[in-house]
């Protein structure tokens, strides 16, 4: 797989369930290294790269949602 993004540009992920979003960034943010082929951005292996800057440079959003409690109404207002 091979994906291009420009400087400032940004890219979503979507697609069924076990299709491999959220295998894509755990190993784009080293939480594990691929079992065959190199990770690189820039042409520079994502190894190189300092952890915590690697981190910082992806926002996720969860799968799964996050709910406190209270009504279905309270949630929504929370999460505004």
């Amino acid at each position: 797989m091979s994906i291009r993004v420009k400087n400032g540009q940004k890219v979503a992920f979507v697609g069924t369930s076990g299709c491999g979003k959220s295998t894509i960034m755990q190993l784009v943010q080293r939480f594990y290294f691929p079992s065959r082929g190199k990770i690189s951005i820039n042409n520079i292996d994502i190894k190189d790269f300092d952890l915590h800057y690697l981190r910082s440079r992806f926002g996720v959003v969860s799968q799964e949602p996050v709910l406190f409690n209270g009504s279905f109404t309270d949630n929504i207002k929370y999460n505004k």
